[in-house]
């Protein structure tokens, strides 16, 4: 489509309302503007198409041959903007099937579900979350909150969400009377991550500390809720926090935060990218991470990783 030279629009708008009540105060106040501006954005506009749009006389504006065609023109135009922009807010959003990591959905979504219905009343979203990773492939849902190393996936839109890096966390019990003992602390471990401890152990220097003794637990925020009730420590993803360490549930255990490869990323396929329901939940999910919404291209190839951060 080539290039539209158009004239300035805001002295379109003032030029339409002008010529509509041949009056420059009634255009003003239609505007909101002083009538000052009105007559600058009429002078300006003349100057621009090389014709007096009007007569000014003591009675009034009288519209000149060429401004009387112009104000056709633009009052069909104004017209017909208005009447597109009526039918893009009556148009309801269609209904989104997102799937999301559990813990994810848990500890950062549905915490911030009501900020998401505030910013967009008409956006409806069905949250499918699993654990399982196989759940989690975009062909399945019109997007995935899930676990990958963030890279691009041919076919596939991918924005980075938050970064995985882990810490060991505790009830704040377990630090009243100084630090933790890690080679006696009972440690929890959530079943879908068996590594979390030898890794952070090992990254923090204390190689020589068994990891495999303690607790086990079929999930993360479970293991979680049970180090909030004072049975040991666990390893938790730094970036899922927020709530459990406001209200106090947990504190850090140790300073330490170990990064990782893997990101919480949403995936959704090249077909959807111009999707306008897509396009604001993706808006607003990485202003809450606060991540610019810069998706990661589709270039290269690779399968779907699974769950477990590494």
């Amino acid at each position: 489509m080539p290039w539209r030279r158009l004239p300035p629009l805001h002295a379109v708008r003032a030029f339409e309302a002008a010529a509509r009540h041949l009056s420059v105060t009634r255009a003003a106040e239609e505007l909101a503007v002083t009538p000052g501006a009105v007559s600058r954005h009429l002078r300006g506009l003349e100057a621009i198409l090389g014709h007096a749009l009007f007569l000014r006389r003591p009675s009034g504006l009288v519209l000149t041959a060429p401004g009387a065609a112009l104000a056709e023109a633009c009052r069909a135009a104004l017209d017909s903007i208005a009447d597109a922009a009526a039918g893009v807010r009556l148009v309801p959003s269609r209904r989104l099937s997102v799937g999301a990591y559990g813990l994810f959905a848990a500890r950062f979504l549905l915490p911030r579900w009501a900020a998401l219905r505030a910013a967009h009343p008409q956006l409806e979203v069905e949250l499918h979350t699993s654990a399982n990773p196989l759940d989690l492939v975009p062909a399945r849902h019109d997007a995935v909150i899930a676990v990958t190393d963030g890279a691009p996936r041919a076919g596939l839109i991918t924005h980075r969400l938050l970064p995985i890096a882990t810490v060991p966390v505790a009830a704040p019990a377990w630090l009243a009377d100084g630090p933790v003992d890690f080679a006696t602390v009972p440690k929890l471990h959530a079943r879908p991550r068996p590594d979390d401890w030898r890794r952070w152990l090992d990254h923090a220097g204390f190689g020589a500390v068994p990891a495999l003794s303690g607790s086990s637990f079929e999930s993360i925020g479970l293991a979680l809720e049970a180090a909030a009730a004072g049975l040991g420590v666990v390893i938790a993803i730094d970036a899922l926090l927020g709530p459990d360490l406001a209200r106090g549930a947990v504190v850090r255990a140790h300073p330490l935060v170990r990064p990782t490869r893997r990101w919480f990323v949403l995936q959704y396929e090249l077909r959807h990218e111009a999707d306008p329901a897509l396009a604001a939940f993706a808006e607003w999910l990485c202003a809450a991470c606060a991540v610019q919404p810069v998706a990661i291209g589709s270039a290269g190839s690779g399968a779907h990783s699974d769950s477990e951060a590494s």
